[in-house]
């Protein structure tokens, strides 16, 4: 399919802002602005286009191990969190290395997300020194650098307090060639004015390279399995929500002889179906209570969320629908919009219903999941009173059924 890596980016800067949100309990647009940064940087340097973008990819996917790392940072080091070689904050750059090596790059990059946080004069987490680190490594680091110095600036980029940072990074955070760069970049007014929320989306857009290109859906589905994973380490409540309901996704792909294509677009779908969660609170998912309605209301948004991060995705349009619909209900008591049974196609319905499956037999801290019969008497509890898919519970009790 055709497929634009441009809208995917801006979709996954969307996303993993959300993570910001959370650590900070403030919107940040860390990732854009540090991708606004670096690509500053990149095209004042010899870069072709293709390492331009890839600049801009690596920079918004700088922190996607921020949310895994933080989950094993909680749970006991056994098994493979043991062998994982996690050692206090750099946990999140060999965890985010590793996710991105199936990204659909236009080059083919190498450590630089492993080596975002070393400084030119070997004081990083890893001790690497002068041009032993990754260019890109080196740009990133130092848009990343400012970023933090000013994340409670409030917009105030004077004159005055960016060239105290420059000055700063001359004493062994970069390079005397992007030092040089740096004090340029001072007196460029409107590149500092484009850093504040209203005016970043737009600057940074205007910045990337746009590429189309063909990805097999084979290749977008590795991709969307690295977003699946950080939705879910989010929380150790629903620690492998996603991955299961992907799962269970291709299975009843495979019972209803489904196609290749439309297959991968449920998986794709299933993938991604919590992206809006980490839009919510850990201090919410965390809960092991009831919650409370406002507290409720707070979790329904997640659906939202999905959905404005995905619709914008050239091709994601069937995608998006079954993603966002999985908490609509047949008979308009579900939400976020209370779609009724007639507006939701049969794969919204089918998403619906392996979700409250997925959800019912997954093991979480707080309880053991239920057994196969006892989560079917639920969903056909649900079925006769007109939530979830009828016919549908039936062929889930079917497939998985024999399983056991």
């Amino acid at each position: 399919m055709q497929f634009s890596l441009n809208d995917f980016l801006i979709a996954v800067s969307f996303a993993l802002d959300f993570v910001e949100m959370d650590r900070l309990g403030m919107q940040s647009n860390h990732g854009k602005r540090t991708a606004y940064l670096t690509l500053c940087i990149a095209r004042r340097l010899d870069l072709t286009e293709e390492e331009v973008y890839d600049a801009a990819a690596l920079s918004i996917l700088h922190d996607n191990g921020l949310s895994e790392s933080s989950l094993y940072e909680q749970l006991p080091q056994e098994g493979d969190h043991a062998v994982t070689g996690f050692e206090g904050s750099r946990g999140h750059c060999v965890i985010g290395e590793k996710n991105v090596k199936d990204y659909p790059f236009l080059t083919e990059p190498l450590n630089v997300i492993l080596y975002h946080h070393e400084r030119y004069d070997g004081n990083g987490f890893f001790g690497l020194k002068g041009d032993e680190i990754p260019l890109i490594s080196q740009i990133i680091a130092a848009a990343d650098s400012f970023e933090n110095y000013f994340k409670y600036a409030g917009g105030d980029y004077s004159h005055e307090k960016v060239l105290k940072w420059v000055d700063s990074c001359e004493a062994g955070m970069v390079s005397p060639q992007l030092a040089a760069i740096l004090h340029q970049m001072v007196e460029d007014q409107s590149l500092w004015k484009n850093l504040s929320n209203d005016r970043i989306e737009p600057a940074l857009d205007a910045l990337v390279p746009s590429f189309e290109m063909e990805v097999p859906l084979d290749k977008i589905r590795q991709v969307t399995g690295v977003f699946s994973r950080i939705v879910d380490s989010k929380s150790s409540f629903t620690r492998r929500h996603s991955k299961g309901l992907a799962e269970k996704a291709a299975r009843m792909a495979e019972y209803y002889k489904k196609g290749q294509e439309e297959t991968a677009r449920l998986i794709i779908a299933a993938d991604l179906h919590d992206l809006g969660k980490l839009a919510v609170p850990n201090s919410i998912l965390d809960v092991p209570r009831a919650l409370t309605p406002e507290e409720f209301e707070t979790v329904k948004r997640h659906v939202y969320y999905t959905r404005v991060a995905l619709e914008n995705i050239r091709g994601f349009e069937d995608i998006t629908e079954w993603a966002a619909n999985h908490h609509e209900k047949l008979n308009g008591k579900g939400y976020p919009f209370g779609k009724t049974g007639d507006e939701l196609d049969f794969n919204s319905r089918l998403m619906g219903c392996l979700d409250v499956y997925q959800a019912l037999t997954e093991d979480r801290p707080y309880r053991k999941g239920m057994g196969h019969s006892q989560a079917i008497k639920i969903l056909s509890d649900m079925a006769g009173n007109g939530f979830v898919d009828s016919v549908i519970t039936k062929d889930i009790d079917q497939a998985f059924g024999i399983m056991i």
